[in-house]
């Protein structure tokens, strides 16, 4: 795992950087420190990573332009910030965790669990942010209708048709989304509040019929699941 840490205070980056070392332990993980918001974005371009820690305050530059850049990114982000009444809209934007400083061993570890097994807890995505010309653009999760795997991208279909391409995979959107949205399919994610019900056809193929009209097939291991928790 290809790790980066954006932090203007050594002290801080040099601590956080060992707690993520005890924390993975035997497991590979390079963990790289840049001090500015210029520097982590060279960074980002010339090399593949995995994470994004982020401060929100670097000797008075705003984080919140990087992380603009990052969701929409094929990365996770976890912001490490004193700015605790800035977590909301971070969450907003699709981190993953906002660990507040000054942070300990056991909160550091909770939030790279996240990475590995859990979804977001209470606090969720509301926006989607993708690369359009030259630009950076914000799209509502409610927005979304559903979202299908497209190898190493997640093509969005938005309630109004318009289609979008987002870096992150379904894996990695499926963490930060809220409740509203399932996964189906090893290939769909749906935002259930648009479907209408399930479609049973022969050779017990099943499929979601949503409000639009259009029918996306369940996995055949996700059936009974979706049935008693959506349908029952």
């Amino acid at each position: 795992m290809q790790i980066l840490i954006i932090e203007d205070e050594l002290r801080i980056a040099k601590r956080l950087k060992r707690m993520i070392q005890t924390f993975f332990r035997s497991l590979l993980c390079e963990v790289h420190h840049v001090d500015t918001l210029d520097e982590g974005l060279q960074f980002i371009a010339d090399h593949k990573i995995d994470l994004l820690c982020l401060d929100l305050n670097l000797n008075g530059e705003n984080g919140f332009e990087m992380l603009k850049q990052a969701v929409a990114g094929s990365f996770q982000t976890i912001i490490i910030s004193a700015y605790r009444e800035r977590a909301i809209e971070a969450f907003e934007y699709g981190v993953l965790d906002f660990v507040p400083k000054p942070f300990t061993q056991e909160r550091i570890d909770q939030a790279f669990h996240r990475i590995i097994n859990e979804k977001s807890a209470h606090l969720s995505t509301r926006y989607l942010a993708i690369k359009r010309k030259g630009g950076i653009y914000l799209i509502k999760t409610e927005d979304v209708l559903y979202i299908k795997g497209a190898d190493v991208y997640a093509e969005l279909v938005l309630k109004n048709g318009i289609t979008a391409l987002h870096n992150k995979t379904l894996e990695s959107l499926v963490q930060i989304l809220s409740s509203d949205f399932e996964r189906i399919h090893k290939s769909y994610i749906v935002n259930m509040t648009e479907v209408k019900g399930i479609s049973i056809e022969p050779g017990s193929k099943y499929s979601l019929e949503l409000n639009s009209g259009e029918f996306l097939p369940i996995g055949r291991t996700k059936y009974k699941e979706i049935k008693s928790k959506w349908f029952e």
